[in-house]
């Protein structure tokens, strides 16, 4: 589809802490910090009545915040508050830490993706666009050390794209280093080892692979609790587990539906919390040279204990939040974890058994200036002439926030 997942995502507007985009700078991906990201942050969105100072007005994509708080959010803003936990009136601006209403791309309430924002409205004027859909790449088309155009395939025969300029890719953090790979630029010995020519040995393709980790604290309800309408404002908060933190490092959301099934007809709801900044690196590897063959996929969550350690906190945190005051009418006991499970070791076996992806890989095309880095800080592959990546996959890590927003700021155009 037109938009990539964008088009299916939660549609969730923001940013991650200005410290994550520093430390990516800090670490190698010089001028990708936080003040030189702002203008582009700025140049994508368009949110009305915010602080110029972060916050854009002239963008494609249309900030909002749905005007219908349901009763269960609103509770769930009354428990943050009763707990003393900070506020803030806009985690995309200057306070980016605390509980607050999270900003959404919808639009007469219906989704916004990228595709809406960005192509569709220009797709029948630009003589120097054309959009081919159902069309599957197979691999990029290089000589000489230079990307020279991109092969594919539609309605059974392969077609081939000559590249006047540079082949910019943006397939995803899970396309774009498989698409990679089968064109031969990545870890040599295993583009070897499934018959792929190494035409630049690469060994920080595919690697790096990061996700947030999530679970959740599960309650059953005395009554109805969802709204029966997904355009309502989502409450959210980005919280640190430790106070000597530079940036929070959980997420927390707050869900009127319990996601699990053994609460019955009745329902229930969730209160979820994610590693906003996991330490856990997973792989994509080659499954088969046949770039019709899906590569493989290894999330490795928790194979870090420092993201065991922030989940277990993130944890104790929506246990409290859910044993409020302010949400007991809505629930008199917890499903999950459960009373019974309290002690540090059965609570990192239930993390173990129900710990799942966010939905949000990044990092495996990593811009950098060491071996490891697939991209420089233009976002050309080293290695290869007229050639970009442009998507989440250039993350040198992820963000603490769903990563939406800040994979338009790195495909805006830079002026």
């Amino acid at each position: 589809m037109l938009g990539g997942t964008s088009s299916i995502n939660g549609m969730m507007h923001l940013r991650g802490h200005r410290a994550n985009y520093d430390g990516w700078s800090a670490a190698g991906a010089t001028g990708w910090g936080y003040e030189d990201l702002l203008p582009y942050f700025c140049r994508s969105e368009h949110a009305v009545g915010r602080d110029e100072r972060y916050r854009g007005t002239g963008g494609p994509m249309i900030v909002t915040g749905a005007e219908d708080v349901q009763p269960f959010e609103s509770a769930a803003f009354d428990a943050v508050a009763e707990l003393g936990l900070p506020i803030s009136d806009d985690l995309n601006g200057a306070d980016q830490e605390g509980a607050g209403w999270i900003e959404q791309n919808i639009v007469d309430g219906r989704r916004q993706s990228a595709a809406d924002a960005y192509i569709r409205p220009v797709l029948e004027d630009r003589p120097n666009l054309t959009v081919i859909a159902g069309a599957a790449v197979r691999g990029l088309v290089i000589s000489g050390g230079r990307c020279r155009g991109v092969e594919y395939v539609l309605d059974g025969a392969t077609r081939r794209i000559e590249a006047t300029r540079e082949v910019v890719l943006c397939a995803g953090a899970i396309g774009s280093p498989h698409l990679l790979m089968v064109s031969g630029i990545g870890p040599a010995d295993d583009l070897r080892r499934h018959g792929v020519d190494v035409v630049v040995d690469l060994p920080g393709v595919g690697r790096n692979l990061q996700d947030h980790p999530m679970a959740r604290v599960i309650r059953p309800a005395v009554g109805p609790v969802a709204s029966g309408t997904e355009v309502h404002r989502p409450l959210g908060a980005l919280l640190r587990t430790t106070p000597t933190l530079a940036a929070p490092d959980v997420q927390i959301f707050f869900f009127d539906r319990p996601f699990y099934p053994e609460t019955g007809p009745i329902g229930g709801y969730a209160v979820a919390v994610a590693a906003a900044r996991p330490h856990s690196c997973g792989t994509v590897m080659l499954a088969s040279a046949d770039p019709d063959v899906a590569p493989r996929i290894d999330p490795a969550l928790l194979s870090d204990d420092r993201d065991v350690a922030v989940l277990l906190a993130g944890l104790q945190m929506a246990r409290e939040i859910a044993g409020t005051q302010a949400l007991a009418r809505w629930s008199e006991e917890e499903l999950r974890p459960g009373p019974g499970i309290q002690d540090q070791p059965r609570l990192r076996e239930y993390l173990r058994e129900s710990v799942h992806s966010a939905s949000h890989p990044a990092g495996t095309c990593r811009i950098g200036d060491d071996d490891h880095a697939v991209v420089d800080t233009e976002l050309r592959v080293r290695g290869i002439t007229h050639l970009r990546v442009a998507d989440a996959s250039v993350m040198p890590d992820l963000v603490g926030a769903n990563p939406n927003a800040t994979v338009l700021a790195i495909g805006a155009p830079r002026r």
